[in-house]
């Protein structure tokens, strides 16, 4: 779509609605790619609602929302003067953004990251249509809207999305490494779930599970005072981040990984580069992540248990190999061939 890599010191503006200090996959993404692109010469700006006045998300107090962000935000946008804007997602900063640029006729691209239909159905039960109508809505008026797997882009297509490109995930592969590992005090093998305690994760799909040694769990979010309560068996650490993250990923034998609603799963790219095979339903995120392995680097089952036990067999050499093929710098080079020139 776009010539923006051949020109080194371009401005890219990017406006999302998930930004630090929350803590999720897309403000992973979003961070790695700024850092990647000023790496290859572009000026990048991340406008989040760190810069406004918040309320918290209804049922997800964690995640604030930009209150009437429309004026200041224009601000900031003709302050930065961009030569490229993205509008990560789909909350009031993306909304707010998307109108100002179809004010002015400048053209954006959008990112779809997050099934939001489905975890509002998960805590509200609303049902998902509605909710995929105002979405189509939002990205129909972009130039393009990315998607990280394929499976994905056929899902949306066949929902009537338009203007589908392709944005696939990286991986820190110097901080993601097979050693040094987690000398876990635990009996053997240790089944580790990485990402927020909340009910769209389907953690409880994992925490149920009859598998032999430990469950351990690493991360945070509002059902994690009531699971672990309701499964004192499994051992709930809380968040961790960069190396202790890491060590958590390599001293265990298996990831598994009970999302239905997963885009991607950036958490799977992570354990595989910790050496680390994965367990997961055969859906979009695990069957496009695992695609393509030479050699067995986990298990996909609609019975995530025998997911789990049969990841025990995989290679952990080749679970190493076919992390190496994400990278944040070929991550960051496609993002920058799918935008536009604003003018």
């Amino acid at each position: 779509m776009l010539s923006l890599p051949a020109a080194a010191g371009a401005r890219v503006l990017i406006v999302t609605d998930a930004w630090a200090p929350q803590v999720n996959g897309v403000v992973r993404t979003l961070a790695a790619l700024a850092s990647e692109l000023g790496r290859l010469g572009h000026t990048v700006e991340v406008i989040g609602p760190d810069r406004f006045r918040t309320v918290p998300c209804p049922t997800y107090p964690d995640i604030r929302l930009s209150l009437a962000p429309g004026h200041r935000l224009a601000r900031m946008i003709e302050a930065f003067t961009p030569d490229a804007l993205h509008i990560a997602t789909e909350g009031p900063l993306g909304w707010a953004a998307s109108r100002w640029a179809r004010r002015r006729g400048f053209a954006y691209t959008t990112a779809f990251h997050t099934r939001f239909p489905e975890y509002i159905q998960a805590r509200t039960r609303l049902p998902t249509g509605p909710l995929y109508a105002w979405l189509r809505r939002f990205h129909g008026r972009s130039a393009g809207t990315m998607v990280a797997t394929e499976s994905l882009r056929a899902e949306l297509a066949a929902r009537g999305f338009n203007r589908l490109v392709s944005w696939s995930r990286g991986v820190d592969l110097a901080l993601f490494t097979p050693e040094p590992a987690e000398a876990w005090s635990l009996p053997r093998p240790i089944f580790l779930y990485v990402g927020r305690v909340a009910v769209e994760k389907n953690i409880e799909a994992f925490l149920a599970l009859d598998l032999p040694g430990s469950k351990v769990v690493v991360g945070d979010g509002p059902q994690r005072a009531a699971l672990a309560a309701r499964y004192p068996a499994v051992h709930f650490l809380g968040a961790r981040h960069g190396p202790a993250l890491a060590r958590a990923y390599a001293g265990a034998d298996v990831l598994v990984f009970p999302s239905r609603t997963d885009t991607f799963g950036l958490v799977l790219i992570e354990a595989l580069a910790c050496g680390t095979p994965v367990a997961a339903y055969p859906v979009t995120g695990p069957k496009d992540v695992l695609a393509g392995a030479e050699g067995c680097i986990g298990a996909l089952a609609e019975d995530l248990a025998v997911a789990a036990t049969s990841a025990l067999a995989a290679d952990r050499a080749a679970c190493r190999r076919h992390a190496e093929r994400f990278s944040w710098r070929a991550s960051a080079e496609a993002f920058l061939t799918n935008l536009l020139p604003m003018r």
